[in-house]
């Protein structure tokens, strides 16, 4: 039976519509295509056929002897992975990815457990799937469906039952190991045992009776033998290597004593060393439920995003609304909100109006005002008032799904400073293994101590060693520190980029919709005696659709002021405009009109010059005899951005504002903001080579709204997009303020620093905790005098340390944003 596939190819080559037909036709005649189509524009063929008749190979010969070249496109994917214990795990599984033909790239995420892939259409994701699976680890691809809310939730029900799984191994092997550690060690601290326990009265039974509490912890533990061992065949030995190793060597070592004291070597039964082994994964297997739990905080914040929309909602049907799960619903549904009911979908309001908390998803905290054709998010909450909402955005486009990708998308991106882990844990397993027989050697050989020692020196070094820590520092650091900033409407969209925020040095603003608020408003109403002078304007104004126009019959309704009807109205192009009022004309426009019109003393001009000077466009009114008066307009600045300009240079950073506005203009308006540094009459084109003259020297943030930031935004070390923002320019930033608050490229920038420093802490406590354990298992202490590690105090050791690295990350939690 045939299988149809449709297939794209990147096409080199083609100069104009008579090359796409001559590839479209190359390939139309291939048996089994059934439809060949180019698209010029983004030169790309997009070609349906029979599988089972023709190849992607064919089709690729097929364009090359048209004389064109034909190419795969590059395609992205994530696998979840199952069954890695450490960064050695994962370094296995991104070398197993990386040796297939036409995988471009391969990086594992040990703290999320996923794997991203860039390749070649060619490879399928069973081919990505084989290749993990013959490293020893499981992969499923990362299904996108339409509803990545409910997506998230199976995944989230998986980790718990994981972690049920982990803790009930745990359990049951506690209740075989605690018994076994009260008999192995009761009598060396004088705790009462009977004498059939007692290794001197009955060494068989008490042989027999440890042997047979040790053997159910190893078969509940039986998969660190399974991975470890499987691992170390294919020449990639992880973690569960070490531990599968050192476990089997105490095992193997006490029942070969075990079998001396059945054949009368009595003293035998001091070297047994059955609770180390069963400690040894009692203690591990906790410690990888505390991981599990641990690492799942780390995740809580997409975890309360994913928690934010409803699972039902009211949607009309007929003449009636009723409750349907959400991901039945449909762009064009009306569904209704109640009061004080969170809001399930992306919608425009139809009917109603009301107040809604959108702290949730823009972090701030004040409700906002919603009327009729005002859009709403999903997962925000309703106020007092019942709505009518038009839906406009379901399953993966809505504003809290694409949140929940943005986030988990820079959880899985690796920040540069993980590449010395990385580079380590390739070689870290091998070397402690070649560490822990050599010194056992030593020890043995050179030093004549007895072979109960040797064991005891191969054990302690095996599993006290931690390339969990390694693996864990970073990847958790930056789950935490892109969950809290999602939390404050802060999103970061890679570990490379929260690694940058802390090296900026220069922040560069752009003006208009970024420092400002974008939209021009009235700040000045001067009278000449005239008390009607706003009424006369905003009636003039309503019948003109100019931003200045606009900004004037918005400040009249707002003081609740009457209009006029107009009987004659003209705009004059380049000057302002007028109209007839009451048999009377009216001009209201700049000082070139009004020169045309009427004489104006200077002392009106000195006025007008003066709020020019201040950043604000003055308006001239005017009758047929007199000057009425003068209306600026301007843009005026956000509330929030000279407080936050003074806490980004208080911390130590260039400030620097970018604009097209005329010198005197920028001049007034940054030095009302507190900013030394400014380029004016700067056009759309000329931004990104300023941000990148300035990166020759500093390392610089670039703070932008607009389309034509947007190549300053990819050009800047960091680009910072405003969340009410055009989306290309969010698409080109590296972070999106969704509260559209100056005072967040502060915050963000701090949780850069705060993060990156606790990435440093982890990556020095999981070196430091190396570096020092493992001579001590050596023997280090012992060789000066000290104590001898007993091999279940480095198990425990080895468990707590990667425990230790996830509860530092933690602290990024308290982290405090500025208000």
């Amino acid at each position: 039976m045939n299988h149809k596939r449709v297939e794209k190819f990147d096409i080199e080559g083609m100069s104009c519509a008579s090359c796409a037909a001559t590839v479209e036709k190359a390939v139309q005649r291939l048996e089994g295509v059934e439809k060949s189509e180019v698209n010029l524009a983004n030169e790309t063929l997009s070609v349906t056929y029979q599988s089972d008749d023709v190849s992607a190979e064919d089709i690729k010969q097929a364009v090359s002897a048209a004389g064109f070249s034909a190419q795969e496109p590059i395609m992205e994917n994530t696998f979840h992975i199952e069954g890695m214990s450490c960064a050695s795990c994962a370094a296995t599984v991104e070398k197993a990815v990386k040796k297939i033909p036409g995988v471009d790239f391969s990086e594992v995420n040990l703290a999320n457990e996923t794997l991203q892939t860039r390749h070649r259409a060619s490879v399928t994701p069973s081919v990505i799937e084989k290749a993990v699976k013959e490293a020893g680890f499981f992969a499923t691809p990362a299904q996108e469906t339409n509803h990545i809310v409910q997506q998230r939730q199976v995944q989230r029900e998986k980790q718990q039952k994981y972690q049920a799984n982990i803790w009930k191994r745990f359990i049951l092997s506690a209740i075989f190991t605690i018994p076994l550690l009260y008999i192995s060690m009761g009598s060396m601290i004088g705790l009462p045992l009977p004498n059939i326990l007692s290794p001197i009265v009955h060494p068989h039974f008490f042989a027999t009776v440890e042997l047979l509490l040790t053997i159910p912890v190893l078969i509940i533990g039986w998969q660190f033998y399974n991975q470890g061992f499987r691992a170390f065949i294919q020449q990639a030995p992880n973690m569960d290597s070490l531990v599968a190793m050192g476990t089997a060597a105490a095992f193997l070592y006490s029942v070969y004593n075990t079998i001396q004291v059945y054949i009368g070597n009595i003293s035998a039964v001091h070297h047994l060393y059955y609770e180390s082994a069963a400690v040894i994964l009692t203690l591990i297997t906790l410690g990888n439920y505390l991981e599990a739990k641990s690492k799942g905080k780390a995740s809580e914040a997409v975890q309360q995003l994913i928690n934010l929309v409803p699972n039902k909602a009211l949607v009309k049907q007929g003449d009636q609304f009723i409750e349907l799960p959400v991901e039945q619903i449909k762009v064009g549904d009306l569904v209704r909100i109640k009061p004080g009911e969170r809001i399930a979908v992306d919608g425009k309001i139809s009917s109603g109006d009301t107040e809604v908390n959108e702290s949730m998803i823009t972090g701030e905290s004040l409700p906002v005002h919603k009327k009729v054709g005002d859009n709403v998010v999903g997962g925000s909450i309703n106020g007092q008032g019942s709505i009518d909402v038009t839906v406009t955005q379901i399953g993966q486009n809505t504003m809290i799904s694409q949140i929940i990708k943005m986030v988990e998308e820079a959880q899985m991106k690796k920040a540069p400073i993980a590449r010395l882990a990385d580079k380590v844990s390739r070689y870290f397993v091998p070397t402690v293994m070649i560490l822990s027989i050599l010194s056992a050697c030593l020890w043995r050989f050179v030093a004549h101590e007895p072979w109960s020692f040797a064991v005891t020196i191969l054990v302690s070094v095996l599993v006290i060693a931690c390339p969990c820590a390694l693996g864990l520092a970073t990847p958790v650091a930056i789950m935490v520190g892109t969950g809290k900033g999602a939390e404050s409407g802060i999103l970061v969209k890679s570990g490379a980029a929260l690694e940058s925020l802390q090296k900026i040095d220069t922040v560069v603003f752009d003006k208009t919709g970024t420092l400002t608020k974008g939209v021009p408003e009235v700040t000045d109403v001067i009278s000449n005696y005239c008390s009607n002078l706003l009424q006369i304007a905003a009636s003039i104004e309503s019948q003109s659709e100019h931003p200045l126009a606009t900004a004037i019959v918005s400040y009249a309704k707002e003081n609740a002021t009457p209009f006029t009807e107009i009987q004659s109205f003209r705009a004059i192009p380049g000057r302002g405009a007028k109209a007839m009022i009451d048999d009377m004309t009216y001009y209201i426009g700049n000082l070139a009109l009004m020169n045309s019109v009427i004489s104006i003393e200077n002392t009106w001009i000195r006025k007008a010059e003066k709020l020019a000077q201040e950043g604000k466009t003055p308006m001239y009114v005017a009758n047929e005899h007199e000057l009425l008066g003068i209306i600026a307009v301007a843009d005026t600045i956000k509330e929030d951005a000279k407080e936050a300009i003074q806490q980004l240079k208080n911390q130590g950073l260039n400030v620097v504002m970018l604009t097209g506005d005329n010198d005197v203009t920028a001049q007034s308006i940054a030095k009302s903001l507190g900013v030394t540094q400014v380029f004016s009459e700067v056009l759309p084109s000329e931004k990104a080579s300023i941000v990148q003259q300035l990166q020759q020297e500093h390392q610089v943030a670039m703070v932008g709204d607009g389309i034509n930031d947007a190549p300053a935004l990819a050009s800047a070390t960091v680009g910072i997009a405003i969340g009410n923002g055009t989306d290309i320019a969010i698409e080109s930033a590296d972070v999106v303020l969704m509260n559209n608050k100056i005072e967040d490229v502060v915050n963000a920038i701090r949780l850069g620093r705060a993060t990156l420093r606790n990435i440093k802490q982890n990556l020095g406590w999981a070196f430091g905790y190396n570096i020092i354990g493992i001579p001590i298992a050596m023997g280090l202490l012992y060789l000066f005098g000290g104590p001898l590690l007993n091999p279940m105090i480095a198990g425990a050791a080895m468990s707590l340390s990667s425990v230790s690295v996830v509860l530092n990350a933690l602290r990024l939690k308290r982290f405090k944003m500025h208000k």
